[in-house]
């Protein structure tokens, strides 16, 4: 369904060493692309990226900062691509307010530094920017954030990626406008997910993270913001709104593709994080929880939702897992690899292949979402 769109073009990730990152590489392998990196060694150790031997399937490997113009325009050189997905990121919220200044550096400057060497390099592509659904000024409202909704959360996480999406503005209403794509060919967009969760993440404060280390060694689960509502997301979920984004951007020069697209859930998804422990515990077949909210930790939002019908409806994407099927997925990749069942390789691609299914099977008409999610 989505190889007809990506075979034998060349793309370039960057941040391909992280979470998402690996995941896509391996996803835009599988559909025949010719794929190349350019981000930081992995993040974390254990991590997906070498879990899941990505490095093996790249056309090249770049180790470097997003903030150096010089790596950024030398693997745009090299790697000629057709696609830029930008993922490369400092990615959490409380590194965000103990690192404000490399927060702000790598999300905005870093973001900067590509669209510049885009603009440098003259060479018609698309591109898809990666920032986060925490980029909205976050009313704790309980309706989702819409497109058109103003940027800026409070924090520095989130005012980073909120900044990061006036840089992509600027830019592509600078140096890319809309109204000569035909005469520039660099389509620019940016793809704001929900919380992203799955196998293969061990980033430094996420829940899931938190949840697989406790019942490692056997300890209660120390949940601190139990009652905090998010729209959760797997992993190929979000990614396959972001390819289904770069598949528009290749073949239309419609202007309308060049904005900002919420990916998330189907609303009913968005459940505290108290739920989320107890269905993956639930999923584990063990394991407790207890809360460990500390009202002097630093502010993280309380209610966050994302509207999604303008990916619904102008880009034809629909969720395929609901959060209780993201939660079984997730467990299923930690309880593999804790079993030493196999390659972590072939069971990551075997899980693509399943939401591969599912999205044929949602295209199709026979996949039934719930308008909502209660937990049993």
């Amino acid at each position: 369904m989505l190889s007809q769109y990506f075979k034998d073009k060349s793309v370039l990730v960057t941040g391909h060493t992280g979470f998402k990152g690996s995941w896509l590489c391996l996803w835009l392998h599988r559909l025949g692309a010719k794929v190349s990196g350019l981000s930081l060694e992995p993040p974390t150790t254990p991590n997906h990226f070498s879990e899941a031997n990505i490095v093996d399937l790249l056309d090249f490997h770049i180790l470097a900062d997003i903030r150096d113009e010089k790596a950024v325009g030398c693997a745009i050189e090299e790697s000629q691509p057709d696609l830029i997905l930008h993922l490369a990121a400092q990615t959490i919220v409380r590194r965000g307010y103990r690192e404000p200044l490399e927060t702000f550096s790598t999300n905005v400057m870093g973001t900067a530094c590509v669209l510049e060497a885009i603009r440098l390099a003259k060479r018609p592509c698309s591109v898809v920017v990666v920032t986060s659904d925490k980029c909205y000024d976050n009313r704790e409202q309980v309706w989702g954030y819409r497109e058109t909704d103003p940027m800026g959360e409070k924090d520095p996480y989130g005012s980073s990626k909120g900044a990061a999406e006036l840089v992509v503005r600027s830019y592509r209403d600078s140096y890319f406008p809309v109204s000569k794509i035909a005469q520039h060919g660099i389509k620019v967009a940016s793809a704001r997910a929900g919380n992203v969760i799955g196998g293969g993440d061990w980033t430094e404060d996420a829940l899931i993270v938190d949840v697989i280390k406790a019942l490692s060694i056997g300890e209660p689960v120390l949940v601190r913001n139990p009652n905090a509502f998010r729209p959760w997301n797997h992993v190929l979920q979000a990614l396959s709104g972001y390819l289904t984004l770069s598949a528009r951007l290749m073949t239309s020069n419609d202007p309308a593709y060049c904005s900002g697209w919420n990916i998330g859930p189907l609303p009913g998804n968005e459940i505290p994080v108290r739920e989320v422990v107890e269905l993956l515990l639930d999923e584990w077949g063990e394991g407790s929880w207890i809360d460990g909210n500390d009202p002097s930790a630093p502010r993280e939002a309380g209610i966050l939702r994302l509207s999604i019908d303008k990916a619904l409806w102008e880009l034809n994407w629909k969720p395929c897992w609901d959060v209780r099927e993201s939660i079984r997925q997730t467990a299923k990749w930690y309880r593999h690899r804790q079993g030493n069942e196999g390659s972590m390789h072939d069971f990551s691609l075997s899980q693509i292949i399943e939401y591969e299914d599912a999205m044929r099977l949602s295209m199709a008409g026979q996949l039934v979402q719930p308008n909502s999610f209660v937990p049993s």
